[in-house]
């Protein structure tokens, strides 16, 4: 999955607002937010203006006007403001992952990428904005981080049967 530039600062942004709210911040500048997550105020702006437009965020003008969450952090999931960016978890050329169908032995390719989203969602699903501004994770999500091989990428190959005693091949 790539995680595009304005959806990783969409989060961090959605994360500021949830950590402003938990200490009791009612509206943050968009500056504010700027400066914390090193990224331009114009760029924040957009962001916000979208995340706004999905019913994530509002915002009150004057002087202690600004930009809140909507709803509670723990109320927000992460896969609410990747939706809010980006649209659909995972999609194929525009189409649902559901709607796709393919002929001849590429039939059960549908079904890997439904899988796929099913696991994104296992995540994206369960964390909330609260569990990033506060630095906590659900213990399923904790698991997958604690596991060594989540920290290694692949960029060139890939691992098999790891769970069978397998070992990585390069270039496959």
């Amino acid at each position: 999955m790539r995680i595009s530039s304005k959806t990783d600062s969409a989060v961090r942004a959605c994360v500021e607002l949830a950590a402003r709210h938990e200490a009791g911040t009612p509206f943050i500048k968009a500056t504010t937010v700027a400066e914390a997550q090193g990224i331009s105020v114009s760029f924040v702006l957009v962001i916000l203006n979208e995340l706004k437009q999905a019913g994530l965020v509002e915002s009150r003008r004057g002087s202690d006007g600004g930009y809140r969450l909507v709803a509670h952090p723990r109320s927000i999931v992460v896969a609410d403001v990747v939706r809010a960016i980006d649209g659909p978890l995972a999609n194929v050329a525009g189409s649902y992952v559901e709607d796709v169908a393919y002929g001849g032995a590429a039939v059960a390719v549908r079904d890997l990428w439904v899988a796929l989203r099913a696991a994104m969602r296992t995540v994206l699903d369960e964390v909330t904005l609260h569990d990033l501004a506060v630095g906590t994770m659900p213990d399923a999500v904790a698991a997958l981080i604690r596991d060594e091989d989540a920290w290694q990428t692949r960029p060139n190959g890939r691992r098999t049967g790891a769970a069978r005693g397998g070992s990585r091949v390069d270039g496959v």
